[in-house]
């Protein structure tokens, strides 16, 4: 889970050299179900296991990289636009860490132990994805395994045995901190060095986020679309807060000003991946 304006900013780069010609993050007292939000259709087919080396791909430069910006998302049905999210105060008592300072500049991530194979990281991906983790206050929510999928492969590229220069592990690059919380929250003792329990941990902070922000902005309602007052990845709406929330930190969407969305690009990005991805066709 990414809480740093340098990932952004290498997200950035890497679409840049793309288009050149370049080429190629708690959960609470509940976890395990609902039907999955309308955000795209699952795709799935598995494959071999990807090179095991220190050096990323040319295809997750930075880590994951997003498709060309023409691969957005298919709009799902039409729904009727919400009014601006206002906020309510939160129920949470306890709240996730403050995001960590930025990596110094040229830091390079490390690798630890043996990295999953993709069959072995998508096995656990779809897994997290399945899981309720709400099913007592909102057994509706489940987050879907395209969005888990193409946040994993913007995070890591799909990666299980990095470690990033904020601290970021894993699959889904959880930082330490944040783990603890979603371990506390949900009263679990996830292992983030485990890429399993690493999905697990990446899914159900999504899980929570929709979750808060559905409670603080949008009257309970844990929809995630991107029609209507979503088409734009710049809009105030859920799907919106909960990426950034999951790159930048909760407290960098929800301020006193409201819901704002801090980081579109790379909110933009892994809108493209949940249908784009070629992860999907692992």
């Amino acid at each position: 889970m990414r809480t740093r304006a340098r990932r952004t900013l290498v997200v950035l780069v890497a679409a840049v050299l793309a288009v050149a010609g370049c080429g190629g993050e708690t959960a609470g007292g509940d976890p395990a179900g609902g039907e999955a939000p309308d955000i795209a259709a699952e795709v799935a087919q598995e494959t071999g296991a990807p090179t095991e080396s220190p050096t990323p791909p040319p295809h997750v430069q930075g880590f994951g990289a997003a498709p060309t910006p023409s691969a957005s998302p298919t709009p799902s049905a039409t729904k009727s636009a919400r009014p601006k999210p206002t906020r309510k105060p939160p129920v949470e008592a306890k709240l996730p860490p403050a995001v960590p300072a930025p990596a110094p500049s040229g830091c390079k991530p490390k690798y630890v132990g043996t990295q999953a194979t993709r069959a072995q990281a998508k096995a656990a991906l779809t897994e997290a994805a399945g899981r309720t983790y709400w099913p007592t206050s909102a057994p509706g929510i489940r987050v879907p395994v395209n969005l888990v999928k193409a946040v994993a492969w913007q995070e890591s590229g799909w990666q299980s045995n990095i470690i990033a220069c904020d601290g970021g592990i894993g699959l889904m690059q959880v930082m330490p901190d944040t783990a603890a919380y979603v371990n506390m929250r949900f009263e679990k003792n996830y292992d983030v060095d485990d890429y399993r329990d690493n999905a697990t941990l990446g899914a159900n902070y999504l899980a929570w986020l929709i979750k808060y922000f559905g409670d603080v902005y949008f009257d309970g309602d844990y929809t995630l679309t991107y029609d209507g007052e979503c088409a734009s990845h710049t809009a105030p709406c859920l799907v919106n807060a909960v990426l950034a929330a999951y790159n930048f930190g909760y407290g960098k969407v929800d301020t006193a000003d409201g819901l704002v969305i801090p980081n579109p690009r790379y909110v933009e990005n892994v809108r493209a991946l949940t249908t784009g991805c070629e992860c999907l066709a692992f």
